[in-house]
């Protein structure tokens, strides 16, 4: 009987774009994997993903607000705001939408608790340490100390969507993802944090509305919804048609430009550099005190060591601490302070 699997993917042949990634094309995972009679490759990847342990553990995982109470976003919330920029991307310019949405899906994997600064205070004891290199790990090693065995394309996504401060949102270089889903990926990440940051920050009263500068609204939009949809635009009017992904340029720049205004307004405001300094404290109390107290990581059962070879301590420690969800890691953190756990 013909499975489902070849009808889907001889219909993407039939439907998609030319700069699509057709997956029967895909390059496959490391080890091989039996072939779904329903699912594609990128299918499997996406569904491998979303029934992760590190999936769910990032709905107690800050985005910007760190060590506070209310309905800001979380890395899940951010996770899925980005995946459905990325399908309505993806889909507008008929790209494979299964593979944009697992690459969406698991960009953040590997993201420590308290977000950047969480990030920032591992890589003090951890040199090198980045949540994008991390996500990797985890769909490579981590998840259940095996990992999940994901197509190349996927994991290329997930490595290369980040930017950092001074990134280039369209990159040409090796940083680039190799597939257009993953360029879709590595914009809409940008698109999803520019504008929901910028929501968070008025609500938790770090700026108001006024503050943003006119330049740049009068470009973008003036609301939540109308800034999304002109940086949505941006890139599906310019890629139409297009071998590659690109973005209106007028809309880029002044992207790069709220960029800008979010890292001196908000992220390296003075409130988010207190809640930085608390987050170092509670990073550093933990990850020294478990160097010297390993057992309590192999003790831990809903964490799994990665099924590899661990180099040094510092990288054991690194990958406990990073799959800490904030709540866990103040809990862990107090328990270490106040000498109630048994190793003490």
């Amino acid at each position: 009987m013909r499975t489902i699997r070849l009808d889907i993917e001889e219909r993407e042949k039939s439907f998609l774009s030319q700069a699509a990634s057709f997956s029967a094309n895909s390059k496959g995972a490391e080890k091989e994997r039996e072939k779904d009679d329903i699912r594609t490759l990128y299918m499997q990847d996406r569904d491998r993903i979303i029934h992760s342990e590190y999936f769910r553990r990032l709905k107690d995982k800050a985005q910007v607000i760190m060590l506070s109470v209310g309905d800001f976003r979380t890395r899940l919330t951010h996770t899925l705001e980005v995946m459905q920029i990325a399908r309505s991307i993806s889909r507008a310019l008929r790209l494979n939408e299964d593979l944009t949405e697992a690459i969406a899906l698991g960009h953040d994997l590997g993201h420590s608790p308290f977000g950047h600064a969480g990030e920032r205070a591992i890589g003090k004891y951890f040199k090198g340490f980045h949540h994008s290199k991390q996500s990797l790990r985890v769909v490579d090693h981590l998840e259940k100390g095996k990992g999940l065995n994901l197509t190349y394309e996927v994991r290329d996504g997930i490595l290369k969507h980040t930017k950092g401060k001074n990134g280039k949102l369209i990159a040409d270089d090796i940083s680039a993802p190799c597939t257009n889903e993953g360029m879709i990926v590595r914009l809409s990440d940008t698109i999803a944090y520019a504008n929901h940051d910028v929501d968070d920050a008025i609500r938790y009263g770090l700026l108001k509305f006024e503050d943003i500068p006119k330049s740049i609204t009068d470009v973008l939009g003036y609301s939540y919804g109308e800034r999304v949809d002109t940086m949505v635009m941006g890139v599906i009017t310019s890629s139409m048609n297009e071998m590659q992904i690109s973005i209106d340029e007028k809309v880029l720049n002044a992207i790069n430009d709220l960029r800008a205004f979010m890292f001196k307004n908000v992220y390296e405001s003075k409130a988010i550099l207190e809640d930085v300094e608390r987050v170092n404290r509670i990073i550093s109390t933990i990850f020294e005190y478990l160097l010297q107290h390993k057992e309590i990581i192999e003790d831990d059962k809903l964490f799994k060591k990665a099924n590899i070879a661990y180099n040094s301590d510092e990288e054991l420690v690194k990958d406990y601490v990073a799959h800490l969800t904030d709540s866990e890691a103040i809990a862990l953190h107090k328990k270490i302070t106040y000498g109630k756990l048994n190793y003490i």
